[in-house]
């Protein structure tokens, strides 16, 4: 693809993996988000642009001359139709050519994650696009997760006994670099990518206490606990709603099945949760 791509998310993990696979790949980019300063301090030398997803009024000079979208809701944003949902109609009526949507895995036939209506408008509004639907994110340790284990040496979620098969957000990345290459390949496509391995949260705090050298313990909670100990922490509760969702949903075993999309496309295996610990042990100390 040629010219530039617009990347939404730039300062968490995902925009930022991205970012890294785009640069290797000779990939033209411009940044957008509501603090510009930010990102121009984050990344040196790229261009950034604002762009609120709760101001209109910021998207067409965001969108402006942008051959594709990389495309991440931010978690805060749960009303998707007045927001993000507006910028993917600008960016049909700007000439966008391709969109890479980051989602969730199962996105498709759940409607109570936001995600949903924007899969939903993307077929809608008939824009070029790619869905990426990954499982949970290794990366999940070091940011959803990261304050209990720092702080009380545990994993507190309402997952019962349920495995999960992690993902890395930095393979996300390589694979929409990928993406934006040649998009054809995959107008039109929805890809559930997960590791090549699932496993229990038992097992997740073995890795993690023998990386750091200290016993990191999994407690299973109850909904209603979990729910309580998220509001405490902060969380809005349209937030809550879609965490607890997605994690109660692992005792069911909805996140154990290993998909094998994500190592055909990149065509290596995926990275390991143990590599991801490795290489990130400083987090957790």
């Amino acid at each position: 693809m040629n010219g530039e791509i617009l990347v939404t998310g730039a300062t968490g993990n995902l925009g930022a993996s991205y970012l890294a696979a785009a640069r290797l790949a000779g990939q033209s980019v411009r940044l957008g988000g509501r603090r510009v300063e930010q990102l121009r301090g984050k990344y040196p030398g790229l261009p950034a642009v604002c762009l609120d997803f709760e101001d209109p009024r910021t998207f067409d000079a965001a969108l402006h001359g942008a051959a594709g979208l990389f495309l991440v809701r931010p978690p805060a944003i749960s009303r998707v139709g007045s927001t993000v949902n507006v910028l993917l109609d600008r960016a049909a009526v700007l000439g966008v050519e391709h969109v890479v949507f980051v989602s969730v895995a199962g996105a498709e036939s759940n409607s109570i994650v936001p995600h949903h209506r924007i899969e939903q408008h993307l077929r809608l509004r008939g824009l070029s696009h790619t869905i990426l639907r990954p499982g949970f994110f290794a990366q999940n340790l070091g940011d959803a997760y990261r304050q209990d284990i720092c702080r009380d040496d545990r994993i507190f979620l309402p997952a019962g006994q349920g495995e999960v098969a992690f993902v890395d957000v930095r393979d996300l990345g390589d694979l929409s670099a990928r993406i934006f290459l040649d998009p054809s390949l995959h107008r039109g496509h929805g890809y559930r990518l997960t590791g090549s391995r699932a496993m229990p949260f038992g097992a997740v705090v073995q890795i993690l206490s023998q990386e750091l050298g200290r016993h990191i313990r999994y407690e299973p909670a109850s909904i209603p606990a979990y729910a309580l100990h998220l509001r405490r922490q902060g969380m809005a509760y349209p937030q809550i709603l879609v965490q607890t969702v997605l994690h109660s949903r692992i005792r069911l075993g909805e996140a154990a099945p290993v998909d094998d999309s994500l190592a055909r496309l990149l065509e290596r295996e995926p990275r390991s949760l143990e590599e991801y610990v490795r290489d990130h042990r400083e987090l957790w100390q």
